[in-house]
């Protein structure tokens, strides 16, 4: 946080105004929001929102969110309503008398009667820079896109699917190594900076939220399992994007023996070619597959039901491999 940041935060708490807030939020990436709230000057962390405890595993046990986990750690109560759709849930959130709700990576739809509630708002950490990327999938998106940078925006909630008037903004670049899965903690952690520098100005009414220009969104949809089927007819560098963007789920992965085979680590190769789907090798790589163009040279993989490997060992262990089709 910059010294001006700080500087405006201790003149906030120094000036013996204080607030109530609630936070909404479910996976370990939001756990860094919820603690910058907690400790952002002149904040009173009254309450956290998250879903109810879920069976995971094939054991189906129960367990409850990184945010229920760390809320309790902090001694914070916390409310697990499945929804907001039944006047009790709301009642109870407006029992918390919050004057501000946060919501990080939350899960569930706020409705009029919640938004209406706190006087500073519902904000919203979203990352993507908005209004590019709207939707459940703003990191794979701008992955998959090819984009060099991104950024995570903090926002105003309204009814709409990330519409909102936007409070502040942060950009991030993004790495030719970087997935889904670590950029969106990077992105996570950046917005917990964001907040914390920009709620005290909020709250203080130094800040304007700016209309999004709907003229420029784009929108990404819910990430489904037949997404990372890959499809050899695609050009390599689309192929290793896909990798990057669909990790952890559901990750690139073809079928070879009529088992899934997941290809962990990828990298495209110019200048190189073979049949869409066939196996070869490259003077760097063990293992490549033929694309719509170039070789795809795949690093790491892992056949169902047996550990992931490096390309020599999974050589060494199936030799047929090697001239296959996949499909």
């Amino acid at each position: 946080m910059s010294s001006g940041s700080e500087t405006e935060s201790q003149a906030h708490a120094s000036s013996g105004k204080s607030y109530r807030a609630v936070f909404m939020g479910t996976p370990s990436f939001a756990v860094p929001a919820l603690d910058a709230l907690r400790e952002c000057a002149g904040v009173e962390l009254v309450a956290v929102y998250t879903p109810p405890d879920r069976k995971r595993g094939r054991g189906q046990t129960v367990e409850p969110s990184p945010v229920k986990v760390r809320a309790q750690e902090l001694g914070i109560p916390v409310e697990q309503p499945g929804s907001f759709r039944n006047a009790e849930a709301v009642a109870g959130l407006e029992s918390h008398r919050p004057d501000v709700i946060v919501v990080a990576a939350y899960g569930r739809l706020l409705p009029p009667e919640v938004l209406s509630i706190p006087r500073y708002g519902c904000l919203n950490l979203h990352p993507s820079l908005l209004p590019k990327y709207r939707g459940p999938a703003p990191v794979a998106g701008a992955i998959l896109a090819g984009d060099t940078v991104t950024g995570v925006s903090l926002m105003l909630l309204d009814e709409g699917m990330d519409t909102g008037p936007i409070i502040a903004q942060r950009e991030r670049a993004i790495d030719a190594w970087d997935d889904a899965a670590g950029l969106t903690e990077r992105l996570f952690a950046d917005g917990a900076e964001l907040l914390v520098d920009s709620l005290p100005s909020w709250t203080g009414g130094s800040i304007t939220a700016i209309d999004q220009d709907g003229d420029l969104a784009t929108y990404t949809g819910k990430l489904e399992r037949a997404d990372g089927l890959a499809d050899w007819g695609l050009s390599a560098e689309v192929l290793a994007r896909r990798q990057r963007a669909y990790a952890p789920w559901p990750g690139l992965y073809t079928m070879w023996g009529g088992k899934e085979l997941k290809l962990l680590e990828v990298a495209p190769l110019s200048g190189l070619d073979a049949g869409p789907g066939t196996v070869t090798a490259a003077p760097d790589a063990d293992i490549a597959v033929g694309t719509g163009d170039g070789l795809l040279a795949v690093r790491r993989l892992q056949l169902a039901g047996r550990r992931a490997s490096t390309a020599g060992e999974f050589l060494r262990g199936y030799p047929e491999f090697m001239g296959s089709r996949l499909g």
